[in-house]
Formats: C-alpha cells, structure tokens, sequence
C-alpha cells in the first residue's frame, strides 16, 4: 500500500490528509508546524510520498524532514500540473488556488470549471476546457468580514457566524449575520451567474470549512466537495 500525506496550510488552519492508494483515508489538524507534529504523523502513517500547499511562513524545516523521510514535493507555480497557467505572473498564483483547479480538471476534463474556495479569503478559480487556468477573483471571507465591522466601527461587535437568522434582522447581531452571510450568498451565486452567461458548459465546485453557512442560500447547484483541494493536492502529487 502506498500512502501519500498531502499538507493544506492555510491562513487560518493547518491540516493533512492521508490517501492510501489513491483513496482519502482520512484529514487531521495540526496544532501546529512543528517537527513534532510533523514526525508524528510520519511515524503513524509511515508515507512514500508528501505533498506540502502552503500559503503562510511556515517552519521551513519540515521540509527537509519529508525530503528525508517521503519523496516530498513542494506546490509552486513551477510544478508539474495537469492544466496551463497562462497568466502574467505564475509565481504569484497562492498554492491553493493550484489545487483547486488541479481538482477540478481531474474531475471535469471536458468541461470549464469554476472552483470556489471558501477560506479567509474567497476565491474563484476558472479553467477553461482547454486545461488553461486564468485567474478568476479573490474576495474577503466569511469571518474576515464580521471582523472587519468589528475592528473598523466603534460599537459594532465581533460576532460568530450562525446557520438560523432572519433576512431582516431585528438587532445588531442578526443584522450583521443578514448581512453578511447572505450578501456572500449573493455574491457567490451572482458570480456563478456571470461565469455562467460568459461560458457554456461549466461546472461549479466548492469547498471549504464555512460551506455549510451558505450551501442553504444558495440557487445554482454545484458539487460540494470540503475535501477537494486535497484530492487537487493529490493529483498534483501524482504528477510529480
């Protein structure tokens, strides 16, 4: 059995998933970049093979350690992946983001897709069905926008996202869960609408931890995946 440990560092979690031939077994959160944690999960597992998609300054020696100890690969703009990146400046396309179409051109190989990451920041990623990325938009994340009010006003306070309130909000917390979830609601979908009028033949896909605040609000269907840019994460593996 070969297994494969793919590291998603994002801006607010750092996490691993593990596929054991080809399969996800499974998706831990790290408590941090540590050697530690890193060691204990090469020891548990015991992986051929790692992939790392960082968007933050990480402990840069983990990287030596799976170099060591798996055939480790780095996600960059220079890797091998199964689409083009035509764009101006490769090198500053987020690792993330990578993964994302990487997924999503593995899934739908015939077809344009938008790939939409719900993380501190939201982003959409286009690929056209020629297997060429090209850019698409980044937008502020669910809780980077009720910290923003927070912060930014004086008596707006920090609230945490929640699944029921009103459209019309009768206090300052369900206006502000109004607001905001459904305002991204709408965006979300409005985007997925303009994509739409732009390009036949699209498919839309989504992950991401606060999926399940907007999945309810939402009109145009998609596939709903909290797993894909693992599974991005892995095809590019494959490939390197």
């Amino acid at each position: 059995m070969q297994t494969t440990l793919c590291f998603d560092f994002g801006n607010t979690r750092l996490k691993c998933a593990v596929f054991n031939d080809g399969k996800l077994h499974t998706v831990a959160v790290l408590t941090d970049d540590s050697l530690p944690s890193i060691e204990q999960l090469i020891n548990q597992y015991k992986p051929t093979k790692s992939i790392l998609s960082s968007v933050i300054n990480h402990n840069s020696t983990i990287e030596t350690l799976l170099s060591e100890t798996t055939r480790f690969h780095k996600l960059n703009y220079t890797s091998k992946l199964p689409f083009a990146t035509p764009v101006g400046k490769p090198e500053t396309i987020g690792a993330d983001r990578l993964a994302l179409c990487a997924a999503s051109v593995s899934l739908f190989p015939n077809n344009h897709t938008l790939s939409i990451g719900l993380g501190t920041c939201i982003t959409y990623n286009f690929t056209n069905k020629y297997h060429e990325f090209l850019g698409g938009g980044i937008s502020p994340g669910l809780h980077m926008r009720f910290r923003a009010m927070h912060e930014q006003t004086a008596l707006l306070p920090l609230v945490k996202a929640q699944h029921n309130f009103p459209l019309v909000g009768y206090d300052t917390n369900t206006n502000l869960q109004s607001g905001v979830i459904l305002g991204i609601s709408k965006e979300i979908d409005g985007i997925i609408e303009a994509y739409k009028e732009k390009y036949n033949n699209l498919e839309v896909l989504m992950t991401g931890g606060d999926m399940p605040f907007f999945l309810p609000h939402l009109r145009n269907k998609l596939l709903a995946d909290p797993d894909l840019l693992f599974k991005g994460l892995y095809a590019v593996s494959e490939c390197n």
